[in-house]
């Protein structure tokens, strides 16, 4: 594990990294404060730090301080203050600063080594805190089945870019997709078949559009899908793509090769108006998508392009 040493005399830097490197660390040195901060602040930085009180450019106090006030998101730093000062209020003072421990000069190389076990053991705790954090907000705006946007979701993206769009007077689509007779696959080979079909359609979707543009799970075998910027020629082509990648290849499930298509509703929205609905949107979408089936499926229908005077 990396472990910074922020420490401006060479002879106390260089023992400290040997006997840490004794221990199994890998040690990086800064001769100052301000050189601690810039390795800190690496996306491949440390998370252990010992930070010497009395350090040039910027001291152990201000550095605790700097890297407290810029940590937000990142990757949390345990700071482990290095000092021969030994008074209560010095202590509280280093604490209230942003360390999370101290240990005073001259330290017992066992000490050292326990002290920084100890932040090993709560940058581990944080870690698995942070990845079941992670894991549910995850679980809330995705689908369980698809690993997609799930409903909620993926009108949130939508609603944005729409706003986005309208801001930058851009033109902002969607996709209304249903899988054709999607009852017959789950009646004729089950549901375990349905969901194989629905996680599949799903992944094509997905690799058939830009990385910026997005897919969720809008019910059912119903999907949506935002493309930004896309305008109605770009869309046409678009929705073709998709429907091709649907339809051209089977999917193997209940030891069978079942012919999946889909019926897509298709709209374009241009306006330079701010507040317009994205239901009445969808609406238009949800017409196209009826159209679509009412024509024999697996096709596109589009809607006439909705612009706001």
């Amino acid at each position: 594990m990396k472990i910074l040493i922020a420490e401006d005399d060479p002879l106390s830097s260089l023992l400290m990294q040997r006997t840490l490197e004794k221990f199994g660390y890998e040690v990086v040195l800064a001769e100052d404060g301000h050189a601690a901060i810039e390795i800190l602040s690496q996306p491949d930085g440390p998370r252990l730090a010992l930070i010497d009180w009395m350090m040039p450019k910027l001291d152990g106090l201000e550095l605790c301080r700097e890297v407290r006030s810029a940590q937000r998101e990142g990757a949390y730093i345990y700071i482990l203050l290095l000092t021969s000062r030994q008074d209560a209020e010095d202590v509280v003072a280093g604490l209230e600063a942003g360390a999370d421990d101290y240990i005073t000069k001259p330290f017992h190389p066992a000490v050292l080594r326990a002290r920084l076990h100890t932040g090993r053991r709560i940058l581990s705790l944080e870690e698995t805190l942070v990845q079941a954090r992670e894991e549910m907000r995850f679980k809330a705006t995705h689908d369980a089945l698809t690993s997609l946007w799930n409903r909620g979701s993926i009108l949130s993206v939508a609603r944005n870019e729409l706003r986005r769009c309208e801001r930058e007077t851009r033109p902002f689509s969607v996709l209304l997709c249903d899988i054709d007779h999607f009852k017959q696959v789950n009646d004729n080979y089950g549901h375990l078949a349905g969901d194989i079909v629905l996680e599949e359609v799903g992944r094509r979707l997905v690799s058939s559009v830009r990385d910026y543009d997005a897919v969720g799970r809008y019910g059912g075998e119903e999907f949506l899908i935002v493309l930004s910027n896309c305008d109605e020629n770009s869309l046409r082509a678009r929705a073709e793509n998709i429907r091709s990648a649907i339809a051209s290849m089977s999917i193997q499930a209940a030891n069978a090769e079942l012919s999946v298509t889909i019926s897509i509703g298709a709209i374009t929205y241009s306006s330079s108006q701010p507040d317009v609905p994205l239901e009445s949107i969808l609406a238009q979408a949800d017409a196209a998508l009826y159209c679509a089936k009412a024509e024999g499926r697996d096709r596109a229908i589009f809607a006439a392009p909705l612009i706001e005077a």
